[in-house]
């Protein structure tokens, strides 16, 4: 074998650079790369590596040989890639290519390369490799005797792209009819009670008379007829601009407009439309977006529904100047730790009209993050339940060359305006948080205060044998741990081992380190209730014997968070040992009852809508490495014992926690290793598969639908994988 040099990319169509953590922006359905150097690709066999990080979960993605043919599909080669996953593939070049294209996407995303290039195989080996793959996929067949020609074909099959995922387009042709039912909506808009006058804010400034009136048309065509839209012009040097919104004011009273004579940007021009408006409620608008048509609809519904909200969002998604829509954007519910990482929620905000009087409407000076400034100081003087998501794509956001839709990074100043306002919100609730920009545009840091004095804590780490995994725990502990008021309790569950049992002698005589006896069959719940009430610490740290520290101030971290009052569990980041994602939170659901979101993501990969790289909050979090406040586990009377030996009792646990009314929280900023085993999960017996069948059939019972309901995901998106792939 003899590996090619790596490949350049030139980009070729629909293409374009892009920020926030990717390289390359897909602007079309047709994104193309030619690849150089080819100078080095003879006829044959090679098996081919591709790896791509990306804002869409999986791409068909395919290699196009030209033979001098040109570029068809008959000469593609299948590469069904999942977002961070490296895909390897046997492909033959049945004579020298004369050009090779690589199309990374069929739909518009963001993406990085991290790989592609191609390793010279003998015919045989190619041969070998092919069989194996197939015996893999068919055990009952054979495939040794096969014609290489009618192998390779079978081989093909196996790489066609995924039926049990769907791309945006197909996503919107399954579900979106029933969500905008014209029939069921007219009958549903007879029958509400309360039917809100809607203001919709905008401010223009030279906008592009296609798109203000794509904008503008997409008011009138609502469903929902109780609206104004109030249009305050930023003093338009085009004339068409003010053209247009005399033509639009002429034809129906409900469209109210006035010209600024001064141009004093967003914030001004946001709040003279603002004086225009005489609605209960008031949506933001931008002058080149469009609303779904059943927008208002939605909103008037989640008011009857819920009459004391005064702040409602919906999920959105981007529109192309073609009117292509693609990266939708399908939210939380309400994520107060979130939203302290960046505004997630965007658009399409609406808020009960006296909350935005009261807080005095738009700031100067916060240009660019003006909404995230208003939403922040909303936030600040209403409750929790105050807060609506509509789980609906209600709102386009245009995505044109300048626009912060397709790129954060082509308007730098937000970022900026953001900090100011996420610090000036601090300020006013006279918490000493220290905040600092994030690792991506527009995302934030809170360093939360640390508690004086100090507070004990005390490791939990349950451990039956495992000399080694335990010893490189604890020494990683020990060594690279930055906090120093810390103790580690080692629950010795019957090991047998005589190196682990000296190691326990060694490590007894050291003053942080305790080691109990636990003289039971395992039972992981068992285990931890028995060590908590013999900790000294107020802080109790349940961490797995496979644990290995990465980042030296993990605890420093975790101990900040845990230690605010209305948050009950703190989760950390896990890699596996090859720095893929093991752990970022636990989403109910997922398999029947909870997976890790973003499992398998590389470590590099800015996650869903960033949150890879974002403190959020979360159902649960995995007990690999938690803290809670000793008083906390006290109060929900700690792990179930009985019904969760083993599985899921974590994720019990913070649903209990949950139920008293703390928020569990997720950082990134607390990185360790988890040595679990990539195939770990597999139960290999019958005992164990009965044990494990009947923890599920307790979680369903006892939990019922909020497995199926969790509100820090989305019901837009998938329960069969734990990567954001959309719901089938």
């Amino acid at each position: 074998m003899s590996v090619n040099p790596k490949f350049r990319l030139l980009p070729k169509s629909d293409l374009q650079e892009a920020s926030g953590g990717f390289d390359w922006q897909s602007t079309g359905e047709d994104p193309a790369f030619k690849l150089k150097p080819m100078a080095y690709q003879p006829k044959g066999w090679y098996m081919l590596e591709v790896q791509v990080e990306s804002s869409a979960t999986r791409l068909n993605s395919k290699l196009y040989v030209d033979y001098g043919e040109g570029i068809n599909e008959a000469n593609a080669i299948l590469l069904p890639l999942t977002n961070g996953k490296p895909l390897k593939r046997v492909c033959y070049f049945s004579q020298r290519p004369l050009a090779i294209h690589f199309d990374p996407s069929e739909q518009p995303c963001s993406f990085s390369v991290k790989q592609l290039k191609m390793t010279r195989l003998t015919s045989a080996y190619a041969r070998k490799l092919m069989i194996k793959k197939l015996t893999t996929r068919h055990t009952t067949d054979s495939h040794s005797g096969l014609a290489v020609t009618e192998l390779l074909e079978r081989y093909n099959h196996c790489f066609s792209p995924c039926k049990a995922t769907l791309t945006y387009p197909q996503w919107q042709q399954r579900h979106e009819p029933a969500v905008f039912d014209k029939r069921k909506i007219t009958n549903e808009l007879e029958q509400l009670n309360r039917k809100p006058l809607i203001s919709i804010v905008m401010a223009t400034y030279n906008t592009e008379p296609l798109f203000l009136k794509a904008c503008i048309d997409s008011v009138l065509e609502q469903s929902y007829c109780h609206w104004e839209l109030c249009i305050a012009d930023d003093c338009s040097t085009d004339e068409q601009v003010r053209t247009l919104l005399n033509e639009y004011s002429e034809k129906d009273t409900r469209i109210k407009v006035t010209f600024r004579s001064v141009n004093g940007h967003i914030s001004k021009a946001s709040n003279t439309a603002l004086e225009l408006a005489t609605g209960d409620y008031v949506g933001l608008l931008d002058h080149d977006d469009c609303l779904a048509e059943h927008a208002l609809f939605y909103i008037a519904k989640t008011i009857n529904e819920r009459p004391q909200v005064r702040l409602l969002y919906s999920d959105e998604d981007k529109i192309d100047e073609k009117g292509v829509r693609y990266e939708p954007h399908f939210k939380t519910d309400w994520n107060r730790d979130l939203f302290y990482s960046h505004n997630y929620i965007t658009h399409f905000s609406v808020f009960d009209a006296t909350l935005i009087k009261e807080v005095g409407g738009f700031r100067s000076g916060l240009e660019g993050s003006q909404d995230y400034d208003l939403i922040l100081r909303c936030v600040a003087k209403i409750g929790n339940d105050q807060i609506a998501h509509i789980p609906h794509i209600l709102y386009h956001w245009r995505a044109i060359k300048g626009s912060t839709a397709l790129s954060s990074g082509e308007k730098n100043y937000t970022t900026e305006a953001g900090y100011k306002a996420l610090q000036d919100f601090f300020k006013a609730t006279y918490i000493p948080v220290e905040v600092r920009k994030g690792q991506l545009a527009n995302t934030y840091r809170t360093i939360w205060p640390m508690p004086k004095p100090l507070p004990f804590v005390s490791l939990l780490i349950p451990t039956r044998d495992g000399y080694e995994i335990l010893k490189q725990c604890i020494e990683s502990i020990r060594t690279k741990t930055t906090y120093p008021n810390y103790e580690i309790v080692v629950l010795n569950n019957q090991t047998t081992c005589d190196k682990t049992l000296d190691y326990f002698e060694r490590i007894s005589s050291y003053n942080n380190i305790r080691v109990l006896n636990y003289d039971f069959p395992f039972n992981y719940s068992a285990i931890n209730n028995f060590g908590v009430p013999q900790t000294k610490g107020s802080i109790i740290g349940l961490i797995n014997n496979d644990i290995e520290v990465i980042s030296p101030d993990w605890l420093d971290e975790m101990v900040r968070q845990v230690s605010r009052p209305d948050i009950g569990c703190v989760g950390a980041k896990l890699y596996y040992p090859d720095n893929r994602i093991q752990h970022a939170g636990v989403t109910l659901g997922i398999g029947g009852v909870a997976g890790h979101t973003h499992k398998y993501f590389s470590d590099v990969n800015p996650g869903y809508f960033s949150r890879l790289k974002l403190v959020q909050n979360f159902s649960a979090v995995t007990a690999a490495a938690m803290l809670v406040r000793k008083s906390v586990f006290e109060e929900v009377e700690g792990f179930e014992e009985k019904h969760l030996k083993v599985a899921f009792n974590d994720v019990d646990f913070c649903l209990k926690v949950r139920d008293k009314g703390y928020r569990n929280i997720w950082t990134p900023h607390a990185c360790l290793y988890h040595h679990e085993s990539l195939s770990r999960g597999a139960e290999d017996n019958p005992e164990k598969q009965a044990r494990f069948q009947n923890e599920i059939e307790y979680m369903k019972q006892k939990w019922g639908d909020k497995l199926t309901t969790d509100p820090y995901y989305s019901p837009n998106l998938t329960l069969n994988h734990e990567d954001f792939s959309y719901n089938v």
